[in-house]
């Protein structure tokens, strides 16, 4: 479930993620994870909608601002563009999302970020650090939303969620 952001943005981050090589941007939509992806075919899906939808009215919303790189290396083969604004306000949404019925245990601690190279070789990811060291934005999150993986189209969003 992440947070979505629009608009010039969201499509530059991921124009420039399949232009480094890592064609995955073309099946998921440029985001902020709240909450990894969880197996809810066996739960009612009425349940996995009405959690979140319950979670959002009390979270106020609140400025994102996005600017420089950074990388899970050598944890993990990632480079991102950093969240340096709006960060304890994700992690508040994402601790409130990830309760209840989407109650998961992650395997790595949260922090928020936009990915922007993942699981390329060195070179790749050396270059998505480098090139988008500059980049920066800023833009409201008043929403998020719920994705669904279709095994064609990849994650898709099926349902908005407005913040307070």
């Amino acid at each position: 479930m992440p947070s979505r952001f629009r608009s010039p943005w969201a499509t530059e981050l991921r124009d420039y993620r399949t232009s480094v090589g890592d064609l995955t941007a073309t099946h998921i939509p440029t985001h902020i994870t709240l909450i990894p992806p969880v197996d809810v075919s066996a739960a009612d899906p009425a349940v996995v909608e009405s959690h979140p939808a319950a979670v959002a009215p009390t979270i106020e919303a609140f400025r994102i601002h996005l600017r420089g790189t950074g990388t899970f290396r050598p944890v993990s083969p990632v480079v991102f563009v950093a969240v340096v604004e709006g960060i304890s306000q994700c992690e508040q949404l994402a601790r409130a999302v990830r309760s209840g019925p989407l109650d998961v245990d992650l395997g790595f601690p949260y922090h928020p970020h936009v990915t922007i190279a993942h699981h390329l070789a060195d070179a790749q990811l050396d270059r998505a650090f480098r090139e988008l060291a500059d980049f920066e934005c800023e833009f409201a999150a008043d929403h998020f939303a719920l994705y669904v993986h279709d095994d064609g189209a990849g994650w898709q969003p099926t349902r908005e969620f407005a913040l307070l």
